[in-house]
């Protein structure tokens, strides 16, 4: 019971550890950041957030796009395997173009 409960500890010290690992990355990455642009003229400072916020932008909808996708993969995979079965079964009709 006592060894359980120490593994649970351990367990919660190496997740704190790894999420603290990853605040420092990021922290790196921030700071490499802030060090170029402070390189910069301001205009040029302003033009790269743009950019940088455009950037953004882009990724997080690439990131919403795969999680959907994921959420309804098994979904197109069940409905891929049904239609072959129909065909197989020779339920399936051709598409008929003209009715779209």
């Amino acid at each position: 019971m006592l060894d359980r409960h120490y593994l649970k500890i351990d367990n919660l010290l190496i997740g704190k550890l790894v999420k603290m690992e990853n605040l420092i990355m990021k922290s790196k990455a921030i700071a490499t950041m802030t060090k170029m642009m402070e390189t910069l003229p301001e205009t040029m400072q302003n033009q790269v957030v743009e950019h940088l916020r455009d950037y953004i932008a882009d990724f997080l909808d690439e990131l919403q796009w795969d999680a959907l996708f994921q959420k309804t993969q098994k979904k197109l995979i069940a409905a891929a395997k049904r239609a072959r079965e129909e065909i197989t079964k020779g339920h399936s009709k051709p598409m008929d173009y003209n009715r779209l």
